[in-house]
């Protein structure tokens, strides 16, 4: 999946700004004034608003990679590691809630639909990655629709929990990853009982 343009001046200042945004959102004009070099902004983010919460998104992405890739993970099912790929995400994002919760509202805006679907898609995509998910058949497609219902419940669940390590949300996320598992069970049941109607089978009795 493409992604936005990735730049270590673009992270910098993506991270230089972040501390700023609860009070003055996610608009160039609203943050020209956080850095040393106000005509930066304009020049690394040239879409504006809907330039700088991508290039957010992505960042975010690329640093649950990281936090996954020093995670032991040994002896996790794939489910558990989305799991904790998730709670690393909310443990990393957690000083940054209202900067998020901004972001959040902007991407809902009719507007901003395409946005907010890209945006999650590549989440998703990042996620099934880190957890090492290597399915190439339809399953592909059908564990990432599920996964982005589930990442933007437990993310509106999140904004507004304040629980001590996001205990709340973790079990919130545990209720709906739980539905991964049934939907995988189902589907290998159907198409164990499609097999045996393929040709060159013989009905058991």
């Amino acid at each position: 999946m493409n992604h936005p343009e990735r730049s270590p001046e673009r992270d910098a200042a993506i991270e230089a700004i972040l501390d700023h945004v609860p009070d003055r959102g996610w608009s160039i004009a609203a943050l020209k004034s956080t850095l040393a070099d106000p005509g930066e902004l304009e020049m690394l983010f040239p879409g504006g608003t809907s330039d700088l919460i991508e290039a957010y998104c992505d960042l975010a992405d690329r640093k649950m990679e990281a936090d996954m890739a020093e995670a032991d993970t040994e002896g996790l099912g794939l489910t558990k590691r989305v799991r904790l790929a998730l709670a690393l995400r909310f443990q990393r994002q957690r000083p940054h809630r209202d900067a998020i919760r901004r972001a959040a509202a902007v991407l809902i805006l009719p507007q901003n639909t395409a946005l907010g679907l890209r945006t999650t898609a590549r989440t998703v995509d990042s996620i099934w990655h880190a957890a090492g998910d290597t399915s190439a058949d339809f399953s592909w497609y059908t564990k990432r629709a599920i996964l982005a219902v589930i990442c933007r419940a437990t993310l509106l669940y999140w904004l507004r929990d304040y629980s001590e390590d996001d205990t709340d949300t973790l079990e919130f996320l545990d209720r709906r990853l739980a539905g991964i598992g049934r939907i995988g069970k189902l589907r290998g049941r159907v198409e164990k009982m499609m097999d045996r109607f393929k040709p060159g089978k013989t009905a058991e009795a």
